[in-house]
């Protein structure tokens, strides 16, 4: 079995270290991926620190992968060796199940495969990309364009798409009047590609600390939200508010910016509940959903978009030995907008 250096959580309360970590050896239908960049989500975070419920140790975390195939199983007909690839959150699924059969792979009915956490079709826990080497099923390896670099490339494998996702399925395009709250690794992800959409971008932030980034990103207005005027003079204004934030907002303050029929959607997922006022979703017809991440083929189409529209995410390069450090300067906001590990330095 091929081994990988990593970098790993061995409990709740630990930092994470350096450990070496076994990858199953290549079957005929997988691919052998070298490394080379992984970002680091708020998802880590929460997963290592026992947030989102029970996890196994040692974990490494990471689900924004970019890196280069070296090695293909026989029957490989999709990556050769040589090839710009990514890996996002889910390395399997069933395969054949209706969501799997529409591309939603990530709602597979009999439970997709997390990138890390989870338990492989071998058997064993999956450890993600905080590591040197990763083997893969074909069908969820993604090829990145040239045009985009491969470290602002790893966060669009997670971030990206989770931000892409709900913007496509809620339409957001010219005409459409479009709000981003928070403006951190998501939200920095979902004005950029609201603009290169053609919606009308917002950004709705607790202060305006961040405004000369969001505009710079490709955002028309920017409010702060912790100004009470900000509700009043955006009632009723937005076909769809996407919020990123992992943290507890008042999502009946939210809702009243939405216009008849409008979209509230969730992709931030803090660790405690939220609630909500049914009679803010029936009186004026709004909605409130959640979103996850794309299926492997909608992740293809926001790399290609990316690629097309020179879209890569702002990120800070740390090597393994400052993870730690970054883990809190997430908890604190305290990065823009998205850390990525060159993974060379876990060898």
């Amino acid at each position: 079995m091929p081994t990988a250096n990593a970098y790993a959580a061995t409990s709740s309360k630990s930092p994470l270290g350096p450990l070496a970590i076994q990858r199953r050896e290549l079957g005929p239908r997988d691919v052998l991926i070298e490394i080379k960049y992984c970002g680091i989500c708020h998802s880590d975070i929460h997963t290592v620190r026992g947030e989102w419920g029970e996890t196994t140790y040692p974990i490494v975390p990471g689900h924004e992968i970019a890196g280069i195939v070296t090695g293909v199983g026989a029957q490989v007909k999709k990556h050769a060796v040589g090839d710009r690839v990514g890996v996002g959150c889910m390395v399997d699924s069933c395969g054949d199940c209706s969501s799997c059969r529409k591309g939603e792979e990530q709602h597979c009915l009999r439970g997709m495969v997390g990138t890390y956490g989870a338990t492989g079709r071998d058997g064993q826990l999956t450890q993600g990309g905080y590591s040197t080497h990763i083997v893969v099923t074909e069908d969820f390896v993604l090829k990145i364009p040239e045009g985009i670099s491969l470290d602002a490339a790893a966060p669009l494998l997670c971030a990206g798409i989770t931000t892409y996702s709900p913007l496509r399925r809620w339409g957001a395009g010219p005409g459409k009047k479009v709000a981003i709250v928070g403006l951190g690794g998501l939200g920095h992800m979902g004005v950029k590609f609201a603009r290169a959409m053609g919606a009308e971008v917002t950004v709705l932030s607790q202060s305006l600390s961040k405004k000369e980034d969001g505009l710079r990103l490709g955002a028309h207005h920017y409010y702060a939200t912790k100004d009470p005027e900000t509700f009043k003079k955006l009632a009723g204004t937005f076909d769809l508010i996407v919020n990123t934030v992992s943290a507890k907002i008042d999502l009946d303050a939210y809702l009243s910016l939405l216009a008849l029929d409008g979209a509230l959607v969730n992709v931030g997922a803090p660790a405690e509940p939220l609630s909500v006022n049914v009679f803010s979703l029936i009186m004026p017809r709004r909605v409130f959903t959640g979103s996850l991440i794309g299926g492997i083929p909608q992740t293809q189409e926001m790399l290609d978009f990316c690629a097309k529209h020179h879209i890569g995410a702002d990120i800070e390069v740390i090597p393994a030995s400052k993870i730690n450090d970054a883990y809190e300067r997430v908890l604190a906001s305290d990065v823009r907008y998205r850390f990525v590990i060159d993974t060379s330095t876990l060898k």
